[in-house]
């Protein structure tokens, strides 16, 4: 819940009444933003 709050900003009231498999699905979302909003810059552009 913990990686969904800091990339979405969402209180933990947001995520009280998700499942357990919607938990796991933001989160995987909330890696893959970061993971875009963090990547290093191609060197190839």
């Amino acid at each position: 819940m913990a990686d969904i709050a800091a990339v979405f900003h969402w209180p933990p009231a947001a995520m009280a009444e998700m499942t357990f498999t919607e938990i796991l699905d933001w989160r995987d979302r909330a890696v893959e933003r970061w993971n875009r909003m963090n990547a290093a810059p191609d060197k190839n552009r």
